[in-house]
């Protein structure tokens, strides 16, 4: 099974997503929104985001 946005209202009335694994796991959350328009503005930036490269950062001192 494929991986899927899960949209919802939260507690305050605004919007947040997550993104579920195929098996059902929680592997990323955003922040809040204050529409789903806006929301789903983040759901669309993290699509075309995903294929990025990995850049590992390293430890501050």
């Amino acid at each position: 099974m494929a991986g899927k946005f899960e949209l919802y209202e939260d507690k305050s009335g605004g919007f947040r997503f997550r993104l579920k694994a195929g098996n059902g796991e929680v592997i990323a959350t955003s922040q809040g929104y204050k529409t789903k328009k806006s929301a789903m503005n983040g759901i669309d930036s993290v699509r075309r985001n995903a294929d990025s490269q990995v850049v590992e950062v390293p430890k501050a001192e």
